[in-house]
């Protein structure tokens, strides 16, 4: 299997585990909005409803990290298609393979990301 293919090949599986995640994370969502909106709950008065709100909030945040996620993966794509994936975008050296399997959709090696 060559590098473009093995790369491609973990974009895909990191594609789907990522959609998984997130019909998981709408379906709590939209169960979390269903409950709230029978009840007469107001999250300022009631004990549990800063739980609530911060729980929404939390669930919120995830799910809008992948989101975020899935368009790091469509760049990753382009840039396996044009020829840069895998090379930093900061200084241009190849990303270590170690931190590309971990991180598929880095865009810089390890240095590059350690600076402030």
């Amino acid at each position: 299997m060559s590098p473009d293919s093995r790369a491609a090949a973990h974009l895909d599986a990191e594609q789907s585990l990522t959609l998984e995640r997130l019909a998981v994370f709408d379906a709590d969502f939209a169960l979390m909005v269903a409950a709230s909106a029978d009840s007469n709950a107001d999250d300022e008065h009631d004990p549990e409803g800063a739980t609530i709100a911060f729980e929404r909030s939390q669930l919120d945040s995830l799910i809008s990290q992948a989101r975020r996620h899935l368009d790091d993966i469509e760049r990753a794509r382009v840039r396996l298609a044009d020829g840069t994936y895998g090379f930093c975008e900061t200084c241009g050296n190849p990303i270590g393979e170690a931190r590309l399997e971990a991180r598929p959709v880095a865009r810089t090696c390890i240095n590059c990301a350690q600076l402030p």
